[in-house]
């Protein structure tokens, strides 16, 4: 009985540190995105409606563009990630884990191969500009609803404000019985992690951290599945 309980929990396991590695990744992207593509975000959603708004209102060294590009990849991704859910919905789940992880390294390899030669916040051509801004944001718009499917708690990958909340709303603090606070914990480190790792890795260009980016994701899926 006890094997049979450790056989049904050891995919849940492996599924849940392969989401902890893609929220490293999106660390990554966001740190390329932000400090590389012109002050924009491609995976945090609610930042990039932010900076909008910021650009519309006149703020200087905001863009409308590269918001509005970021927002559209990005919505394009979680459609691609719609239908692939219909798609797997009778396939077993590693097989589901394995095609999304594949699907999200090969855009984001695309999107390191567009920016081989290009300097973080220099000047660049603004059709790869946006190529690059479109492929990451639909990378992570096509993991964001893949991820959403598969249901794990607290562990969306992209976003970390319900995460935070949690942390503090059902802490012992709060009477609450700290559920989960590895995870949750896990998942904030991770991003701050990925975040200054892209920081770093973008010392030798913008490709180098975002085929870093495509590897762990690849990496962590087969590892998963």
């Amino acid at each position: 009985m006890d094997l049979a309980i450790s056989a049904r929990e050891q995919p849940h396991d492996r599924l849940l540190v392969a989401l902890l590695a893609l929220t490293f990744v999106t660390g990554m992207v966001d740190g390329v995105s932000f400090l590389g593509l012109g002050r924009v975000f491609t995976a945090n959603m609610t930042g990039n409606i932010a900076l909008l708004g910021f650009a519309v209102a006149g703020a200087r060294g905001l863009s409308i563009a590269g918001p509005s590009v970021s927002l559209l990849g990005f919505l394009i991704g979680a459609v691609l990630g719609g239908r692939l859910a219909q798609l797997m919905i009778n396939a077993p789940r590693r097989r589901w884990v394995l095609t999304a992880g594949v699907l999200e390294a090969l855009v984001l390899f695309g999107a390191a191969a567009i920016s081989v030669g290009l300097e973080p916040g220099g000047e660049m051509p603004s059709r790869r500009l946006y190529a690059v801004i479109v492929l990451t944001a639909a990378a992570m718009g096509f993991r964001t609803a893949t991820v959403r499917r598969f249901a794990v708690p607290d562990m969306t990958t992209t976003v970390l404000t319900q995460t935070l909340t949690a942390v503090a709303a059902e802490s012992s603090l709060a009477g609450g019985t700290n559920p989960r606070l590895g995870r949750r914990v896990a998942a904030v480190l991770l991003l701050l992690a990925g975040a200054a790792t892209g920081v770093l890795l973008m010392q030798y260009g913008l490709a180098l951290p975002l085929f870093v980016s495509g590897t762990c994701a690849l990496v962590a899926c087969a590892w998963a599945a």
